[in-house]
């Protein structure tokens, strides 16, 4: 008899355990014990996105400077400036740890903002060309590159805000026990800077000159954006 009750206690430690589980998950959930891993994946999700778009950038880039090559081969120096800087941007190591890594993170960053830059420059020495401004497949190329810088002001500003909020679920009450108790490893992720958010996306021109006009920046910077969201991302 006692055997017996002995063997019957497993289970029913089973099914107190279960029952233990069943009223406190919903308690858990309420309490925002979700909060932290959801805003979590909700920043890595846009960072992502910011990846994609940059990469989108990077290969528009061959073409286009195939293109001005054949109407500007002498402004060889701005040429391989530019094949340069892309080739510094698509080689920076981008992995899971970059996010919380403030070292590699401002490499990421300063390798785009460079990319940036040369971009820049190359599109200013375009307006020294009106047979290149004409060329059709230059201007489609350019449109591209707009509507990409587009892009990745947008994919910046929603990283931005993404990370502004997953930040704040570490530190801010009640977030900040589930924190200090579940999510002990759990580190903040970086975020482009402020700086960057002026940059201006440069602008197409399908008018009778073609060719760019207001916002080639040749200070470096990710241009309206930051890069391959954001309010910060213009």
């Amino acid at each position: 008899m006692i055997a017996q009750r002995l063997s019957s206690l497993p289970s029913i430690r089973g099914v107190a355990a279960f029952l233990v589980m069943a009223f406190f998950l919903p308690l858990l959930a309420g309490c925002g014990y979700n909060t932290i891993p959801t805003a979590e994946e909700n920043a890595k999700a846009a960072w992502s996105e910011v990846l994609n778009q940059y990469q989108r950038r990077a290969d528009l880039i061959p073409n286009l400077v195939e293109t001005v090559k054949g109407y500007a081969a002498h402004e060889k120096d701005t040429l391989q400036a530019v094949v340069e800087a892309r080739s510094k941007a698509t080689q920076v190591t981008v992995t899971p740890e970059t996010l919380s890594d403030p070292e590699a993170f401002k490499k990421f960053q300063e390798a785009q903002s460079g990319l940036t830059g040369a971009l820049s420059r190359l599109l200013a020495i375009t307006e020294n060309y009106p047979d290149l401004k004409a060329n059709q497949n230059f201007l489609a190329l350019q449109a591209q590159l707009e509507g990409t810088e587009n892009r990745i002001a947008v994919a910046r500003r929603d990283y931005i805000q993404a990370v502004r909020d997953y930040n704040l679920t570490l530190r801010t009450f009640p977030s900040v026990l589930w924190a200090t108790f579940w999510f002990r490893n759990n580190q903040p992720f970086q975020n482009f800077s402020v700086a960057e958010d002026k940059m201006e996306v440069p602008k197409v021109d399908f008018g009778a000159g073609g060719g760019t006009t207001g916002g080639a920046n040749t200070g470096g910077g990710t241009t309206g954006s930051g890069t391959t969201g954001s309010g910060q991302g213009g």
